[in-house]
């Protein structure tokens, strides 16, 4: 899985995607091999091990070649290791809440309060052991990795420790860690090597003051003044979740705002809230280069200021990891960027080559890879198969509150002139949410206007994550907001909002 930073809504990327076009229309399509040959999945992230369990369990035989570990940067340095960095956040953020709890904070005494401008974690950050939460998501990271090898060599599947390159459509050739290079006899062969940190010239990572998102977790110490370059998903998951952690963060962001790409309304309430926790947020701001000096670093911008701070985190984009495959060598067609074409069903223009996951750049999301992996081998070896469709794909971003969202977004609703109406609230007025003294949030809903369907939705809140979940339900079997609405939720609960909101989008019939 490559940078949560590059993600994009699921309608964008769906209307974008360039290698669409190419896609079936129907459930099942003839092969291009048939069931029980020999499969080689080249990366062991969601894409490859998924596409690997599905082609064990219809015959073929499945050799899976990874480098670094199985589960690919999903697991290893990206959304697992980065989601338990934020779920310790997330206590400090839950903190902030005590006094209003009646809960007295340690180290407190009574009567006192907590700043406006210093939250809860600022107040208790000599009780972050840094070693000890990095300690803790090096575990479930390595286990989590060990339990995708346990499950593969459960079903069958060959692991094999080295890195792969496309010879042709029928061959792989795997250089072990050893040096030494064999090679594997393909009837399929499956890209699914994911991408990587994109780096500028002038601010080369080195792993302990410069650092790219796969680095984080090898610090020792709380920065002391944390800068984060990019506004992004990533940028603004890190910088959200180290101000909660109790570093002094300033976050640069070359847009108008942050969170560039997402609904504005949650965008704006995001921001809001991490100037209100202290965060130093500077807009139209684009980092050029970074230094290190004798105790931290120094990062130029484009308009010569220059910003000061212990440690530097850039988070602008990935770039695909498809040099030195042999894919150019074997003909398969990349895109401009460096992407795999493939359509929807994954296939590349090489007969019996298939990609999936981040290089393949159709949207940066594990639950997307593993997709595209399931399609590629149900295809592949001639099961019945639907092609991808990004109609229902829920995207969320691990803030504080979270971000989530599904189906079209109002900015792509009005760039197709479309009928729709929307519906919002502000979970603020939530029985459940006042409970929990949960403040920031809301629920919204586009529906068409003439049918009442459900076009897409943002939930902003504690968990949208999870409740996000119905509305998917709703734009993937393109329910009205009616039949939302009917569905009962239960009392008191956050989901009473979302049948709420459903409700307002009621229109009587003329009938």
């Amino acid at each position: 899985m490559g940078p949560v930073s590059s993600q994009q809504t699921a309608a964008t990327a769906d209307q974008n995607h360039v290698a669409a076009s190419t896609a079936a229309s129907t459930v099942r399509e003839a092969p291009d091999q048939p069931a029980g040959g020999r499969v080689v999945v080249v990366g062991g992230g969601p894409g490859g091990y998924e596409a690997a369990l599905v082609a064990r369990r219809l015959g073929a035989q499945v050799t899976v070649v990874e480098s670094a570990g199985l589960g690919g940067s999903a697991v290893l340095t990206d959304v697992v290791p980065s989601k338990t960095l934020i779920a310790t956040a997330e206590w400090m953020t839950i903190a902030d809440r005590a006094p209003e709890l009646g809960i007295r904070l340690d180290g407190l005494a009574d009567g006192d309060a907590v700043a406006g401008n210093a939250p809860a974690a600022a107040v208790l950050r000599h009780r972050i052991d840094v070693p000890a939460v990095n300690a803790r998501v090096k575990a479930l990271v390595s286990a989590q990795s060990a339990d995708i090898r346990g499950r593969l060599e459960r079903e069958g599947v060959d692991v094999v420790t080295g890195t792969g390159r496309l010879v042709d459509a029928e061959h792989v050739a795997v250089t072990g860690v050893d040096g030494r290079e064999h090679v594997l006899d393909a009837d399929v062969v499956l890209l699914a090597t994911g991408a990587t940190p994109r780096v500028l010239p002038d601010a080369r990572p080195d792993g302990e003051r410069i650092l790219t998102w796969t680095q984080m977790y090898n610090l020792t110490e709380l920065p002391q003044r944390l800068i984060v370059v990019g506004s992004g998903v990533t940028g603004a998951e890190f910088a959200g979740a180290y101000t909660s952690l109790g570093a002094d963060v300033v976050l640069v962001s070359s847009r108008d705002r942050v969170l560039p790409g997402e609904d504005a309304d949650a965008a704006e309430l995001i921001e809001r809230i991490f100037r209100q926790r202290g965060m130093t947020v500077m807009s139209r701001s684009r980092a050029s280069a970074a230094r290190r000096t004798a105790d931290g670093v120094v990062v130029t911008l484009e308009d010569g200021r220059i910003v000061e701070g212990s440690h530097v985190l850039f988070a602008v984009g990935s770039v695909p990891t498809t040099r030195d495959l042999g894919l150019e060598e074997a003909g398969v067609r990349l895109t401009p960027s460096g992407h795999v074409e493939v359509d929807k069903v994954s296939r590349t223009n090489v007969r019996g080559v298939y990609a999936a996951g981040d290089c393949t750049g159709v949207l940066p999301l594990a639950s997307v890879a593993a997709t595209q992996g399931r399609i590629a081998m149900s295809h592949a070896l001639g099961d019945a198969v639907r092609p991808l469709s990004l109609r229902g794909i829920s995207a969320n971003i691990f803030t504080a509150p979270e971000i989530a969202t599904v189906g079209l977004s109002e900015t792509r609703l009005q760039q197709m002139d479309a009928h729709y109406r929307t519906s919002m609230l502000p979970l603020s007025r939530n029985p459940r949410a006042k409970m929990l003294g949960v403040r920031d949030g809301f629920i919204k809903i586009f529906a068409h206007s003439g049918t009442g369907t459900v076009l897409g939705a943002v939930v902003v809140g504690p968990r949208a994550s999870e409740s996000i979940f119905p509305l998917t339900l709703a734009v993937t079997h393109r329910l009205t907001a009616d039949e939302v609405a009917e569905a009962s939720t239960v009392y008191p609960s956050m989901s009473g909002t979302i049948g709420e909101v459903a409700r307002m989008l009621h229109q009587r019939s003329e009938d």
